[in-house]
């Protein structure tokens, strides 16, 4: 857990047994939960005692991208099969949300964000192309109360990432749209009412999962290093934020990290404090 403006992280959870990842901070500004071995756990972050189990039925194993809704009843999360669930805050019956899309289920959901009236959900949807599965990444909207879905934009492929700002005008994502280099993603905002795109990132680095703090006033994001493709494992990287009205970009935390650091939302409810997972290999060894 990271105090953004001290500089200063303290260990929450360990484990030198399984892979754990994605914090997902609930608005009681007390628990985070996290996932790993296909399910989900909590950590209370205020008296650490270990990883807790959240209870569910009829939820296939899960992958690790999930978010909570702002009112804290809810838990929605992506599952291996591709599809996309909700299920109690508490633990609880796993209702799916997501159609399948083709005959064949090429078509995968990966969550990433859901608006603060919680009505919508934001997720990356692949589509196989020619044998590759992840050809086509693009953005899209889930309208809970409907079922109709909508690509943001184009779809910005290949985009990853879709986060809804503060007040849920515009959608933060990382995409290799305006790249010259395969895989040299960088971060956009789309503003939903108008579809303007900005983009927020020119550097030489890749830029993944922006993440727009409560408060609307700045975007923590991963930076791998220059040459990168896609959002790997196991890389030195570089948590890193955006202050939103001068666009000033400074460096957090450096740490072995990557994949499962800070995929999915991971601010504290007062914008003060920041989760994430790094994976200290050497240390462990």
């Amino acid at each position: 857990m990271l105090d953004v403006g001290a500089g200063e992280s303290r260990v929450l959870a360990t484990s030198n047994e399984m892979l754990f990842e994605a914090p997902n901070w609930h608005p009681d500004g007390r628990s985070i939960m996290v996932n790993g071995a296909g399910t989900l756990f909590r950590v209370d972050a205020r008296e650490p005692s270990g990883l807790e189990p959240i209870p569910t039925t009829g939820l296939p194993p899960l992958n690790n991208d999930h978010v909570i809704s702002a009112d804290g009843r809810w838990s929605y999360v992506s599952a291996n099969d591709g599809h996309l669930y909700r299920i109690p805050w508490e633990g609880g019956h796993a209702e799916r949300l997501s159609r399948e899309k083709a005959p064949d289920r090429s078509f995968r959901h990966f969550l990433h964000g859901v608006s603060p009236d919680g009505r919508t959900l934001a997720y990356v949807g692949t589509e196989a192309v020619a044998g590759d599965e992840w050809a086509r990444r693009a953005l899209w909207l889930l309208d809970l109360e409907t079922g109709e879905e909508r690509l943001i934009g184009d779809g910005y492929s290949p985009a990853d990432g879709p986060e809804f700002s503060h007040d849920g005008s515009a959608v933060y994502f990382n995409s290799e749209v305006a790249s010259t280099r395969p895989g040299h993603a960088q971060l956009f905002r789309h503003d939903l009412a108008t579809g303007a795109l900005v983009q927020l990132t020119f550097d030489d680095r890749v830029n993944w999962f922006p993440h727009p703090s409560p408060d609307g006033r700045s975007v923590a994001y991963l930076s791998y290093p220059p040459g990168t493709v896609g959002h790997p494992a196991n890389l030195d990287v570089v948590l890193r934020l955006i202050e939103l009205s001068t666009m000033r970009t400074t460096d957090l935390v450096e740490l072995f990290g990557g994949q499962g650091t800070i995929n999915v939302p991971s601010w504290a409810p007062d914008s003060r404090q920041l989760a994430y997972v790094a994976y200290p290999i050497e240390d462990a060894r």
